[in-house]
Formats: C-alpha cells, structure tokens, sequence
C-alpha cells in the first residue's frame, strides 16, 4: 500500500497530467479488456509479438543504442536497488518510479499491466528528443525520463520494459518493439508483454491495452529485449 505522502505525490503529479489525456481517452480507460480474442493454435504460442519470425541483428545503430542503454540501466538499478534499502537518500525520479512500480504491484494478472500502462503515460508529458535535449534521438533510462517528466514514444516504452519486469513479469515476457506506422511512414516504439500465451501491447497513445493482432496500421521492424536485438522477417 501506498504512504499517504506517496498518494498526495501521486495526486498532484495527476492533476499536472490530467490535461494531457483527451476525453476520449478518458472514455477508453473505462473499457474492460475482457472479451475473449479469437485466435489460432500458432498465434497463440508464437514467441515473438506479431507472429512473426525473426533474425538475430549483430550490427548496426539500433544494437549499439540498445547495448548501451542496457548499461545504463543496469547502474539505474543499483540506485533503485539502494532505494529499497535507505528510502530517506532516493533521487525524487527513483521513488516516483517505485511508486508508479508499487500502485500496479497492488493489482494481480492483466490489471496491473493496465495500470502501469495509465501510471506512465500521464506521469510523462509527450516532448520530442529535439526539444528537451537538443539532439534528434536520444534513448532515456525511467530516471532521466521522469526526472523531468517528459519524453518521446521509446523514453514511455523504455520505462514500461522495466516497470513490467519490476512488477514480476519474466523478462523472458517482455519486448520493446519498434513498428513502423504505415500513413506517415514514421518509426514508434511499444512494449510487448506476454499475459496468458497471448501478446498485450502498451502504448503511449493509448490508456487501454490492446492484443498485437488487433493491431492495425503499423509494420513491425524490431524486437528488443535481455537477448539482445532481432529484426522481424515479413513475407
């Protein structure tokens, strides 16, 4: 449970994010995820979101972006690692995250993917890498990005890939996946988990979860997870 001191945190950084979140998403975070989805044998045992096949990528920029941010975040988790022993010395950005960690470990099964998904996208105010930090692209740890509470679409997705696996999901059910949105041709990162041998996608455009075979309007490119890099192969 959270501390009261916690929950008055929680309240005002809401109130600054409300405005964020359009009514109809309002709406959309009302909407149960409970209808069953009508899926085959292979869709539902496929180890990669999508169904589709992969190859290993062993070069290139993406590799060496993801390499490096795994890094940095194994040296964020040993802040949050000495967070959890001595609260009172916590960087402000680490115990908001734990918080955010702490409010969706009250919740069991796909409740508390749901809301983790809601706890990030309006802790986060949408900034481009440009705006905030001068440069095109720019990956974030959780800390940094909520630090200042604003980031892109992957500074979301990155916070999410480690919220999920904090909260107790195996990270061997957790991907970062980079789509490719097809009317603007523009690249938009997600995250993947695996819940009940099916593919859940978390959005930062969206308050509700979705299954990644209800998702329309994009081409997968890349999967990123503890294995490394893999590139979806298409037909």
């Amino acid at each position: 449970m959270l501390s009261s001191r916690t929950w008055r945190f929680l309240v005002v950084l809401s109130s600054a994010t409300a405005r964020l979140v359009s009514p109809a998403h309002a709406a959309e975070a009302a909407v149960s995820f409970s209808e069953p989805a009508r899926v085959s044998h292979e869709e539902r045992a496929s180890a990669e979101p999508f169904g589709l096949p992969t190859e290993k990528v062993l070069d290139g920029e993406i590799l060496s972006r993801w390499v490096a941010l795994e890094e940095r975040l194994r040296e964020e988790n040993n802040t949050l690692a000495n967070c959890d022993e001595d609260m009172s010395n916590c960087p402000r950005a680490a115990k908001l995250f734990l918080a955010l960690v702490s409010e969706a470990s009250a919740d069991r099964g796909l409740s508390r993917i749901g809301i983790l998904n809601r706890a990030i996208n309006t802790a986060i105010r949408p900034t481009s890498d440009l705006l905030q930090w001068g440069v095109p692209d720019r990956w974030s740890t959780p800390l940094e990005t909520l630090s200042t509470s604003r980031g892109d679409c992957e500074d979301y997705a990155i916070a999410k890939y480690v919220a999920l696996i904090r909260v107790g999901l195996r990270r061997e059910d957790v991907r970062l996946v980079i789509v490719r949105e097809d009317l603007s041709n523009q690249d938009h990162a997600l995250v993947a988990a695996r819940f009940n041998d099916e593919w859940i996608i978390l959005d930062n455009r969206r308050l509700t979860l979705t299954r990644d075979i209800s998702l329309h309007g994009t081409s997968p490119l890349f999967v990123l997870d503890h294995m490394g890099v893999r590139r979806f192969l298409h037909d």
